[in-house]
């Protein structure tokens, strides 16, 4: 991977998250309602073909972000339904992103043994 990749990866995910910013610091809602606005748009611009062309481009600095598990679900769920119809539709989604989703559920257990979590006051 040459540096140009880097640098790509560097924008598209840099400017993901000054999008993200932006909205926090000038609007009332929430990180969750950023967090699920920031899904949907992965999902909805997936499934319109849009996003394709930012990930290929920003590569993981597109993939990484909330936004790129919105993508891989709208993939999954529209190569489940090629493949298996109406089911496929619903499990090709959880299938396409399984893995990340067992890495965060492995790792965020982990981090609560070896660490000591505590409540915000």
């Amino acid at each position: 991977m040459g540096s140009v990749e880097y640098i790509k990866t560097f924008i598209i995910g840099g400017a993901i998250c000054v999008l993200g910013q932006i909205i926090l610091d000038r609007t009332k809602l929430t990180p969750a309602h950023i967090l699920v606005s920031f899904l949907t748009a992965g999902v909805i611009l997936g499934g319109l073909g849009l996003y394709e062309p930012i990930a290929k481009f920003g590569g993981a600095g597109a993939k990484i972000p909330i936004s790129g598990f919105g993508y891989s679900l709208s993939q999954g769920a529209i190569k489940g339904a090629q493949e298996k119809g109406i089911i496929g539709a619903f499990t090709g989604g959880l299938q396409a992103t399984a893995g990340g989703i067992a890495a965060a559920i492995l790792f965020g257990y982990t981090m609560a043994i070896i660490f000591n979590p505590k409540t915000k006051d």
